[in-house]
């Protein structure tokens, strides 16, 4: 513990100081300048402070105001020594901030009583406030633990759907990062733009209840086919319905959404404009680009300015005008992307 003296009496000073040395083991600091003194509380941490009432240069008063102004120094106990017994002077120096009061003459038996008992308080109050530090850490640990079992859950549900849907290679880490590229072009939050690359994976969860020979046909589905592919939104959402977590909720709107067009002829609730959850408008363009690029039983994969002339002619129709421009601002990010994915099926 540290104890700071404040006083421009220099016997008053050292006697005050001798008297505290025989109550207390903690380290004791001197002031006769009440300016010098705050410039120290800039540099420690003290755990008491005994200020003059009456000095030249500032007050004891204004020395307390100024203190209490500090955030370090908010609980810090404060004691006023005064030779005024003025009842105004006293609440003047509450309203400031003074903790306690010592009226001079004092007698030593009183100082060493309270300074003792201001630091028994003070000591169990910094013990308090570690306690709380740690577990607030503890909790931010425990928290991050879980985000991060949520997470390798998502993903590898993720792979699970890659797999039974033909295997489609890294689909969903791409719909993912580019998803996160457009929502942070159209300016969402840093947190809501992770949400959207954790949630948007799960896009096409509900796929693992469609037929094999459909997923699989290799070529165009007939309507009653198409017809029942469809039927992999709700399924999705069923699925995910009811989440207790953010990323849940959010992968709900998604699967549920994805496959809404921004002029309404989508499905399955034919939503249209903003009317479709931004998240889902974010997703379907990112779904859409990365399956035109991609090669499927149905079709061999689209050159990728091919594909980003498709995105752009569908603006205001098929696509979010908002989530189109994004996706041009980001295109030299998003080609990175889609280069890296080439590379690698290359074997470069």
């Amino acid at each position: 513990m540290r104890v700071l003296i404040v006083d421009d009496s220099r016997s008053s000073l050292a006697m005050i100081t001798t008297i505290v040395k025989a109550a207390t083991d903690a380290d004791i600091d001197a002031c006769l300048h009440p300016f010098e003194a705050l410039e120290r509380t800039e540099a420690t941490q003290y755990d008491l402070v005994l200020v003059d009432h009456i000095m030249p240069e500032m007050d004891g008063v204004q020395f307390t105001s100024a203190l209490r102004a500090r955030a370090a120094y908010r609980l810090v106990p404060i004691i006023m020594v005064t030779s005024d017994m003025d009842r105004n002077t006293r609440i003047e120096a509450i309203r400031a901030g003074a903790t306690d009061f010592v009226n001079k003459p004092f007698d030593p038996t009183e100082l060493q009583a309270r300074v003792a008992n201001l630091l028994t308080l003070r000591a169990a109050q910094v013990e308090l406030a570690d306690r709380a530090n740690w577990l607030s850490r503890e909790v931010e640990l425990a928290t991050a633990h879980l985000l991060a079992r949520e997470e390798e859950i998502i993903w590898r549900l993720a792979r699970a759907i890659e797999y039974r849907d033909g295997d489609t290679g890294e689909h969903v880490s791409r719909v993912a990062r580019i998803s996160q590229l457009i929502a942070g072009g159209i300016g969402l939050s840093a947190q809501r733009c992770r949400m959207i690359y954790l949630a948007a994976p799960l896009h096409d969860i509900g796929k693992i209840g469609i037929a094999d020979a459909i997923l699989g046909k290799p070529g165009k589905l007939n309507p009653d086919e198409f017809k029942i592919m469809r039927e992999h939104v709700t399924i999705g959402a069923r699925i995910l319905e009811n989440g207790s977590s953010e990323l849940i909720r959010t992968a709900e709107l998604i699967a549920q959404s994805h496959h809404e067009r921004w002029d309404g002829a989508g499905y399955p609730d034919k939503l249209s404009g903003t009317d479709i959850p931004i998240e889902a408008r974010v997703v379907a363009l990112a779904d859409v680009f990365d399956a035109l690029c991609s090669e499927r039983p149905y079709k061999p994969a689209w050159p990728i300015d091919k594909a980003y002339a498709e995105i752009v002619a569908c603006s205001g129709t098929h696509f979010d005008p908002a989530c189109v421009a994004a996706f041009c601002a980001k295109w030299s990010e998003i080609e990175a992307v889609m280069g890296a994915a080439q590379a690698e099926a290359s074997g470069f």
